[in-house]
């Protein structure tokens, strides 16, 4: 006789307890981050603005630099969903260009060039704490870059050319992701940023595609 489990409802109420937990900690620490800076605010600070306790934040979020760099976790995965669920007749390096189109489509936050995003990046630029969790970040992703590549053409994780491509698609985005920024800043143009941001992706997508042709990569 089968047997049919549903999910328990008790299980599903306490995860949907957590998420929003997490979501009031990570909003009170964005507005306490955003009104006196990042190295002015406290995690006791963030607990006492989100009505938590200390532990509970800490549950949450290891590290403070977490509770800013919130989409962390979120942006891997979607570089991950790219690679994984790509067409095999679309090359590794083409798909992420593509993703780059489709993120800006999708109206994704992290590719947001606005007042809200400018907030976002002066916090950053105001903290020597924050800009080596971005610069550690930026190597944790190109690493998982590395990996998606490798995996996605079925290769050893160390393989060199993979190393390579990460590498240089993860210049690209910083470079478009910065300069689309500081057009932003210069005349308050988004639409002008945003078609900044895409040319240098898709300029960038060409040059690596060159510097990996002959792997399957490109």
């Amino acid at each position: 006789m089968n047997a049919t489990f549903d999910s328990n409802p008790l299980d599903d109420r306490r995860s949907r307890k957590r998420l929003a937990t997490r979501r009031a900690i990570s909003l009170a620490a964005d507005r306490l981050f955003l009104e006196r800076g990042f190295d002015h605010v406290t995690v006791d600070d963030i607990a006492a603005a989100a009505d938590v306790g200390r532990m509970t934040v800490f549950n949450h979020f290891p590290r403070k630099e977490d509770m800013f760099f919130d989409r962390d976790e979120e942006g891997r995965e979607t570089l991950r969903h790219a690679l994984q669920n790509r067409d095999p007749s679309v090359p590794p390096v083409e798909a992420l260009r593509l993703l780059a189109h489709q993120l800006v489509a999708e109206q994704r936050p992290y590719v947001e060039f606005s007042n809200r995003s400018q907030s976002f990046i002066a916090t950053v630029e105001r903290s020597e704490t924050l800009k080596a969790r971005a610069r550690a970040i930026r190597d944790e992703l190109a690493q998982a870059v590395a990996a998606g590549l490798a995996e996605t053409v079925g290769r050893e994780l160390s393989d060199p050319d993979a190393d390579l491509a990460a590498n240089l698609l993860l210049a690209t985005w910083s470079v478009a992701f910065l300069q689309a920024h500081r057009a932003f800043r210069q005349d308050g143009n988004s639409e002008k940023a945003t078609a900044l941001f895409l040319a240098m992706i898709d300029r960038g997508s060409t040059g690596v595609k060159a510097a990996m042709a002959g792997t399957p990569y490109a």
